[in-house]
């Protein structure tokens, strides 16, 4: 059966056709978010980020509940974004709030973010022990397969992410599946801003002459679902619980939906049914 749009869909439970109307069966290209869509490496990296910026901006007061609230939402909407960006919200909020004297460039917050995040990162590399079995236990579920699927099936496939380059390159590589997108892996670079997710995806678009529906936006966060929207990509939102590698998410879910997510899926175990209805008929 040929599937032209989400309407056409028959009901999954592991499958969430937010809009029907979304075209199907026309995908060339496909752009990866990495930390949480494929990866669970980094597994954890909001905590640590929230801590961290509460700490900051508080100094030697203790945090309110409010600071709280709101470090927690910025971090909730800013997932996806590179983490300069994020570090730059940071340093505008302690000037903001101006409990802590001591100041610092984005830089330097970036620099101690990194520091208590490479602590769990490192140790978790260190069990993959060569097997893919240890290499599938960092991955949301069925990813591998997904993602071989769709290269499988002569699908170009980008990594974007907003941490940076070489991390993404070092833990794709120790993964298995760097190969799968060739050059086609972008991070972040030091403290620049460019290549941010929106400029990656106007980039395929325009390189390969492509309409909306013939690039795939997969990921876990609102930044790279809402830019996939922007420019009628078909966006496929992954609410998968990291901690467990598949099963919802219901906070991921609910900002995917409201970044305008066309699908949402909890994890890639049906990787099979899902190529089927992302793909053109017969592309095999």
């Amino acid at each position: 059966m040929k599937f032209r749009t989400g309407a056409d869909l028959p009901p999954r439970s592991w499958l969430e056709v937010v809009n029907p109307g979304v075209l199907l069966g026309r995908v060339r290209h496909a752009m990866f978010d990495f930390d949480g869509t494929i990866s669970v490496i980094r597994r954890g990296w909001q905590t640590i980020m929230v801590s961290m910026m509460v700490e900051m901006i508080c100094g030697d007061h203790p945090p309110t509940p409010q600071i709280k609230d709101e470090v927690t939402d910025y971090v909730d909407r800013s997932t996806g974004m590179l983490t300069i960006t994020q570090m730059r919200w940071l340093a505008e909020a302690v000037r903001r709030h101006g409990l802590n004297h001591l100041q610092m460039s984005a830089r330097d917050y970036k620099r101690i973010y990194n520091e208590r995040l490479l602590h769990p990162v490192r140790k978790r590399l260190h069990r993959i022990d060569g097997s893919q079995t240890s290499c599938d236990r960092l991955m949301i579920a069925g990813a591998r397969d997904f993602l071989h699927g769709l290269w499988e099936r002569g699908v170009t496939l980008y990594l974007a992410s907003g941490t940076d380059q070489i991390h993404v390159l070092n833990e794709a590589a120790a993964l298995g599946i760097d190969e799968l997108f060739g050059n086609n892996v972008y991070g972040a670079d030091d403290d620049a801003e460019d290549w941010t997710k929106e400029q990656i995806i106007e980039a395929i678009l325009q390189a390969h002459d492509l309409r909306g529906e013939q690039l795939l936006v997969v990921g876990d966060g609102p930044v790279e679902i809402r830019n996939g929207s922007a420019r009628r990509a078909v966006t496929l939102g992954v609410a998968a619980d990291e901690e467990r590698r598949q099963g919802l998410d219901p906070r991921k879910r609910e900002r995917l939906l409201d970044a305008g997510a066309d699908l949402i899926v909890t994890d890639f175990m049906h990787h099979e049914d899902l190529l089927a209805y992302l793909l053109p008929h017969g592309r095999q």
